[in-house]
């Protein structure tokens, strides 16, 4: 790891800081991974976990099964369709937005977008919409994949439709509008894809989710099976069922009902990603910030830093030293917006002006402090892309 400290030191000598980069050895060596991981099952990426449209074409040109895109935002669906991209599924419910992002423009020229539903508000919504325009708006139900225990929801709190009957209804309510029309199906298992089940120091919470996983892949292979397989019978046409995130793309690839999985976060591989029992992929993306004092003996105060992960609040959101192997942040300050104490007691002898390697606990929420990414291959920067922010775009 030392050495690996010193090998990025000299890529980017005389870079001014802070800077994010992404390495792309690690990238697509992750990339690699997450199509063997997947099978022969077709990849959905997942934007929110990008942010760079050079990077999700580079993803595209490596393998024709990255196949679609799943955005965040109608905004961000409309500006991807205005790169070149296609093929995009918006995977959270949008109101004003819709209307405000011009999805019916993109829909009337030919672009195969799907906007998420699962309430007949929000399909009214559409279908009015789609009747003042004089077009037809495909709509994705997104049905629930949290585990409910006694006491305890497993998973996050998304969509009410969690059983057939209540996927049925909201079918029929679909097919007796004119103009919209069910496309899709997506669940997200976030309790099995999201979460770490090997923490480090904790072999007890570690071993109890991994408990609460198995019983919960269980349930949601059996939920989505059953859900699909009403909405078919009741004459539903299902272009898609895309299901699953970089921690369960295993399981999720062996329902047979699911026709995509979704992968974003696995690309950059975040410090959310180290713990994991079924799979391990390279860190692939950090940012560099600059010791500018030395307060104390073995601390290094490094100006900003402070990119702190959405969430419940806890220190898990805070990004993490990286190289050289051995810091850390200190307990009472963690990473601030204008500087971030770092302890040191390793070998390396690190004076004003040197950096400090970080990662972040997640993945394209980094591109939201950045308007460029380096972009790192075999040894030294080949290219420098925007982001989002870059690009101007700030889509939540």
């Amino acid at each position: 790891m030392s050495g690996l400290y010193h090998h990025y030191c000299e890529v980017f000598q005389g870079q001014p800081m802070p800077f994010a980069f992404v390495d792309l050895n690690q990238f697509d060596h992750n990339a690699d991974m997450t199509l063997r991981r997947a099978g022969n099952m077709p990849v959905c990426l997942a934007s929110k976990s990008l942010r760079c449209v050079a990077l999700i074409q580079r993803l595209q040109k490596r393998s024709d099964r990255f196949h679609s895109i799943m955005a965040y935002s109608a905004r961000e669906a409309a500006f991807l369709c205005g790169q070149g991209l296609d093929n995009i599924l918006v995977a959270y419910p949008v109101w004003s937005e819709a209307i405000a992002a011009g999805i019916v423009e993109k829909i009337r020229e030919g672009k195969t977008l799907a906007l998420m539903v699962d309430s007949k508000e929000q399909v009214d919504h559409l279908d009015a919409l789609g009747r003042a325009e004089n077009v037809v708006i495909p709509v994705c139900m997104d049905i629930d994949m949290a585990t409910r225990y006694p006491g305890l929801h497993f998973g996050v709190l998304r969509s009410s439709i969690t059983t057939p009957e209540q996927a049925l209804i909201l079918w029929k309510h679909i097919r007796g509008c004119g103009h919209v029309r069910l496309d899709g199906v997506m669940g997200y298992e976030a309790q099995i894809a999201g979460l770490q089940d090997r923490p480090p120091g904790a072999f007890w919470k570690g071993a109890l989710v991994r408990s609460l996983k198995k019983r919960s892949r269980r349930e949601v292979a059996e939920r989505r099976a059953a859900i699909v397989h009403a909405l078919r019978a009741a004459g539903c046409e299902l272009r898609f069922v895309n299901g699953g995130g970089t921690g369960s793309i295993e399981s999720t690839v062996k329902e047979d009902v699911v026709t995509e999985v979704a992968v974003g976060s696995g690309f950059y591989s975040p410090a959310q990603f180290d713990h994991y029992e079924q799979f391990h992929h390279e860190p692939a993306a950090g940012f560099a910030i600059e010791i500018v004092r030395r307060p104390a003996q073995h601390v290094y105060t490094c100006q900003g830093g402070g990119y702190i992960a959405s969430g419940a609040a806890g220190r898990d959101r805070l990004p993490q030293p990286w190289l050289p192997q051995g810091a850390k942040l200190t307990a009472h300050e963690g990473a601030g917006e204008v500087q971030t104490p770092v302890i040191y007691q390793g070998g390396e002898h690190l004076t004003l002006g040197m950096p400090i390697f970080m990662r972040h606990f997640k993945a394209g929420e980094l591109c939201e402090r950045f308007n460029t990414l380096l972009l790192v291959e075999n040894g030294r920067i080949v290219d420098e892309v925007t982001t989002y922010r870059g690009d101007g775009q700030c889509f939540v």
